[in-house]
C-alpha cells in the first residue's frame, strides 16, 4: 500500500499561471477575474480549500493582487497577495447561503472594477457592481497545457487509481456486490491520498459500458468496465481497465481485447503536437466501429486535469489540435450483447515537444 502525500505546487508556476490569465484579460478588458472553484483556487495560489462543505473564492485583478476568500483566517496560500475571511456558521451550524457569505466580504472590495470574467461556479447573481462574463470555455484553453507541478500532482493521482485497480483485480469473483467493489476500491485510494479524495467516480456497473454501482452481484461470464477518475486537491486522473468475472475470457472477449489494444497501439501513433484530435477520432472509429458485430459509440478521448473532461476533446464535434502541455485521456473501446459489458481501455498522457509521454501504467489484461 502506498501511503504518500500528495505534492505541493511550485508558488512560481502559481504565478506564472496568474501571469498567462492576467495577460488574457488585459486583451479582452476584463479588470479582473473571480472564481469560486477550488481546483481552479488551487492551481492559481497553491491554496488547498480541503473542507467541501464551504466554498473558498479567488479574485485576481488584472493589474494588481491575488486576493482568496476562505473561513481559514491564516490558510497555506504560497501564491495569493491576500486572504480575506468570512463567517460561514454561527456556533458551528453552517449559513443557509455560503456564496453569500463570501460575497458579504468581497462586494466591498469591488470598487473600480467594471469587468469581471467568471467561472460556471461563480455565482454572478450575487456580485454586486461588474459586469460578469463567463470565460469558462476561454479559461479551459489558458490553462491548458500543464507545467511541471501540475503533472507531478496528475502523477500523484494515477497512483492513487492504482491501487483501487490492484484491489478491485484482487477481488473480483462471481457474487461480489458491485457497491461492495466499489467501496473497497475508494478506501485503497483514499488510504494512499492521505487525505480526503477531491474526486472520485464514474463507471462502477458490471455487465455494461457504464453506470453507477448498484446493490447487485456481479456474474460469472460478465466483464467489469470500471473507469475511475481519483481527484486528490482538484487534479483528477481518469483511467479505465476492464476485468473478466470468470477464470478467463471467451475468444469473443479474448479477441474484442487483442483488437482493442492493436488500436491503443494505433492511436498513440497520433499522440503529438499539431495532430488534429478529428483525425484520430476517425482512425479509432473506422477501426472499431462495427468490427466484428461491435460498437464503439463514444468519443475516443479528451484533456484531463482539472476538470473530468478538459481541452483537447479527440471528438469529431470539436476541431482541436493537440499541443505540447496537454494532458490526454485516450480511451477506445467495443461494445455488445456478445461482450456481456463490452470493453474499454483507457491510458493517460502527457503530450511532449516530440510525441507523447505515457504516464499510467496499470496492465490491461483481462484477468
Amino acid at each position: 500500500m502506498i501511503h504518500g502525500t500528495p505534492p505541493s505546487l511550485d508558488p512560481d508556476s502559481c504565478r506564472s499561471r496568474q501571469a498567462k490569465l492576467k495577460s488574457y484579460l488585459s486583451e479582452n478588458n476584463l479588470d479582473g477575474a473571480l472564481f469560486f472553484d477550488r481546483h481552479y483556487v488551487y492551481a492559481l495560489t497553491g491554496f488547498w480549500h480541503e473542507q467541501p462543505l464551504t466554498p473558498t473564492a479567488v479574485l485576481l485583478r488584472t493589474d494588481g493582487e491575488v486576493e482568496i476568500f476562505s473561513h481559514d483566517e491564516s490558510p497555506h496560500a504560497p501564491a495569493a497577495d491576500k486572504v480575506h475571511a468570512y463567517i460561514p456558521n454561527h456556533l458551528c451550524t453552517l449559513r443557509e447561503n455560503l456564496p453569500a457569505c463570501i460575497a458579504e466580504v468581497l462586494n466591498p472590495l469591488l470598487g473600480g472594477i467594471q469587468t469581471l470574467g467568471v467561472c460556471h461556479q461563480t455565482p454572478s447573481a450575487l456580485i454586486a457592481g461588474p459586469d460578469c462574463r463567463d470565460i469558462t470555455h476561454d479559461y479551459q484553453y489558458i490553462r491548458r497545457a500543464k507545467d511541471a507541478d501540475e503533472v507531478a500532482a496528475f502523477a500523484f493521482t494515477i497512483t492513487c487509481a492504482d491501487e483501487a485497480y490492484a484491489e478491485a483485480k484482487r477481488i473480483i469473483e462471481p457474487g461480489l456486490s458491485e457497491i461492495s467493489l466499489m467501496a473497497a476500491m475508494q478506501e485503497k485510494a483514499l488510504n494512499a491520498a492521505g487525505e480526503l479524495l477531491s474526486g472520485w467516480g464514474q463507471d462502477f456497473k458490471c455487465g455494461s459500458p457504464g453506470g453507477h454501482a448498484r446493490r447487485r452481484e456481479i456474474e460469472a461470464g460478465e466483464i467489469y468496465v470500471l473507469d475511475v477518475g481519483v481527484g486528490v486537491r482538484g487534479y483528477r486522473t481518469d483511467l479505465c481497465r476492464a476485468f473478466c468475472v470468470s477464470d478467463a475470457p471467451s475468444d469473443e472477449q479474448a479477441a474484442a481485447h487483442a483488437k482493442i489494444l492493436e488500436v491503443m497501439a494505433l492511436g498513440e501513433g497520433f499522440l503529438k503536437p499539431g495532430q488534429s484530435c478529428k483525425e484520430m477520432f476517425e482512425a479509432v472509429h473506422g477501426e472499431l466501429d462495427g468490427w466484428n458485430g461491435h460498437q464503439f459509440f463514444h468519443h475516443a478521448g479528451h484533456g484531463v486535469g482539472l476538470d473530468a473532461h478538459e481541452v483537447p476533446r479527440i471528438n469529431p464535434n470539436w476541431d482541436d489540435t493537440f499541443q505540447p502541455g496537454d494532458l490526454i485521456a485516450f480511451e477506445p473501446g467495443l461494445y455488445s450483447d456478445g461482450l456481456k459489458g463490452g470493453i474499454r481501455l483507457e491510458n493517460n498522457y502527457l503530450i511532449t515537444e516530440s510525441g507523447f509521454e505515457k504516464l499510467s501504467h496499470f496492465p490491461m489484461d483481462l484477468t
